[in-house]
């Protein structure tokens, strides 16, 4: 059944192409910037991927002006705030963010404070809080995961209230996304893993939202299909760049599709797992992710059987109930494989939460802001049951 209304924008460019992220430069001259503040993290910095490409811009005529690479494992709110700070002390006229989510969610939230000033979370904390553009923002993923390079909302971590922020406006996006397969290829198999698991989960949720719509549904598929088929040979032979492309696509896609229909209670929980246990987020959703499916199961049996075949689940000929619990069977073979491949997490106590934090992260999955996008109400009491079947 079509919904009554629904929207859809693109507004990030996106290039892609093995060897991009050296020969881009040209494209920012539609930007109107010369100036770029560069954001990355140490990890990046010392895997040689930041100086190659800030070299390369400079001998093309832009100018870095500097750089801040201490982005922690969660973008978190002092990060952004200095950012934005140092950034504007250089006399930068745009960001140039390199790194996997993290990175790109602190550049962009950065740019609400360093175009306009004021304060993050007291003037831009919810959703569209902006009237007109921000400074030109550059992205060069290295992770295939977030997708954040083109959706309009960043999660950022609020040390003093020990809790996740979801910042979405439609000016968040960045204004081009360089895709190049070379510069995830340096990424461990366990990030691999993780960060694949939490596209996937991306495209899922986003592909049965509440406001899902054709358009999102569309590439949510699409991007199931890229991530399954590709997932752990990007894992298990990190230098398939062919592998390495389908899964950043995918990403890209899955991302493109949540940002229009949203994500549900696989990410409540993992919001709030991040937040309490302080585990690195695509670990959370590859573990909560069957789990979270099965908490919807009666509201999206005809959704998951749909989705079935794109998890290689031969579900032809079977009642919608079963298809759709042949989905979920499938998703946990998946992490069962990557597991197999690279020891990623598949249990909640195995990726360091104890018990007695269920009750917490349960109230804070329910406050979370993407719990109301989900199909099922996510209320404290009824998400502790897959949050205990996850531990």
């Amino acid at each position: 059944m079509l919904p009554e209304f629904y929207q859809f924008q693109l507004s990030t460019k996106v290039l892609y192409g093995p060897g991009l992220a050296l020969d881009f430069s040209h494209e920012l001259h539609e930007l109107g910037a010369s100036r770029y503040f560069l954001i990355s993290d140490q990890v990046i910095q010392a895997c040689g991927l930041v100086d190659g490409i800030a070299e390369r811009l400079q001998e093309e005529g832009f100018t870095i002006t500097g750089k801040y690479l201490d982005v922690p494992q969660d973008a978190s709110v002092t990060c952004v705030e200095a950012i934005a700070a140092q950034a504007s002390q250089t006399g930068a006229q745009g960001l140039l963010a390199v790194g996997g989510g993290s990175v790109i969610d602190a550049a962009k939230a950065a740019n609400f404070i360093f175009t306009n000033g004021g304060s993050l979370i007291a003037d831009y904390s919810g959703a569209a809080t902006l009237a007109k553009r921000l400074k030109p923002l550059v992205v060069i993923p290295t992770t295939a995961g977030t997708g954040s390079e083109c959706t309009l909302a960043a999660v950022i971590y609020d040390q003093e209230n020990n809790t996740k922020l979801s910042f979405s406006d439609k000016f968040l996006l960045p204004d081009l996304a360089v895709l190049d397969p070379q510069m995830t290829v340096t990424m461990p198999s366990l990030l691999t893993a993780a960060t694949g698991m939490d596209a996937l989960t991306h495209a899922v949720e986003a592909y049965v939202g509440v406001d899902a719509s054709p358009h999102s549904q569309a590439l949510g598929q699409l991007a199931i299909a890229y991530i399954t088929r590709n997932i752990a040979q990007a894992v298990e032979n990190g230098g398939d760049l062919t592998a390495r492309g389908a899964m950043l696509i995918g990403a890209n896609l899955a991302g493109i599709s949540f940002s229009h229909s949203m994500v549900g209670c696989v990410h409540s929980m993992a919001h709030a797992v991040g937040a309490v246990a302080r585990v690195p987020h695509g670990i959370a959703n590859a573990i909560l992710l069957p789990h979270g499916m099965a908490y919807n199961l009666e509201e999206c049996q005809e959704a998951y059987a749909g989705l079935a075949p794109l998890f290689g689940a031969d579900a032809n000929g079977r009642h919608a109930g079963d298809a759709a619990r042949m989905a979920i069977e499938s998703v946990k073979k998946l992490t069962a494989e990557l597991n197999r491949i690279c020891a990623l997490p598949i249990r909640l106590r195995d990726a360091g939460v104890e018990k007695d934090m269920l009750p917490l992260i349960a109230r804070k999955a329910e406050e979370d802001g993407t719990a109301i996008y989900n199909p099922r109400p996510v209320t404290a009491e009824e998400i502790m049951v897959p949050l205990q079947n996850a531990f």
